[in-house]
């Protein structure tokens, strides 16, 4: 009787492993993305993380790996405000990953963004000879706006199963 149980169970295991079916995520495949909300460099630490957004699903063979709006995390690597003598702000996200439906880690290479203000520093230096108080003329805020859009590139081929 175990041996009949054991058997039913192992068969009903194998049936199992078999109905899962699997697609390959290519190294290189692009995802575009859009930023969730808007992100100040004045208000990040280099070390946070910021949320993107996919603007379309991505199909394999039919299959559907992940919809419209999945959630990809961005790490803050560089936040600089502007300053006095009009140096510019300046903001870089590196895009690392996301987490796909069945919680396996989608990896990105190759993909910050980078946002900059304007430099003000030769129009503050220059009326700041003349003016003193101009020298405190700051530069532009780095800002990035919600549904600013930029392409991640995945990074190795990854196995996703449904």
């Amino acid at each position: 009787m175990k041996k009949l149980i054991l058997s039913i169970f192992a068969l009903c295991m194998s049936t199992i492993a078999i109905a899962q079916e699997k697609v390959v995520i290519k190294a290189g495949t692009i995802v575009p993305l859009q930023a969730a909300q808007t992100v100040k460099a004045a208000d990040l630490n280099e070390g946070q993380v910021v949320d993107f957004v996919t603007i379309s699903p991505l199909t394999i063979d039919g299959k559907t790996v992940f919809e419209r709006g999945a959630i990809v995390k961005g790490k803050v690597i560089e936040a600089k405000k502007s300053t006095i003598a009009g140096t510019k702000g300046r903001l870089v996200i590196s895009i690392q990953k996301m987490t796909l439906p069945n919680g396996t880690p989608l990896f990105f290479s190759d993909t910050n963004v980078r946002v900059y203000g304007k430099n003000k520093t030769p129009l503050a230096v220059v009326l700041g000879c003349f003016v003193w108080p101009c020298i405190f003329i700051p530069g532009t805020k780095a800002q990035m706006p919600q549904g600013y859009e930029v392409e991640a590139m995945v990074a190795s081929n990854t196995e996703y199963y449904f």
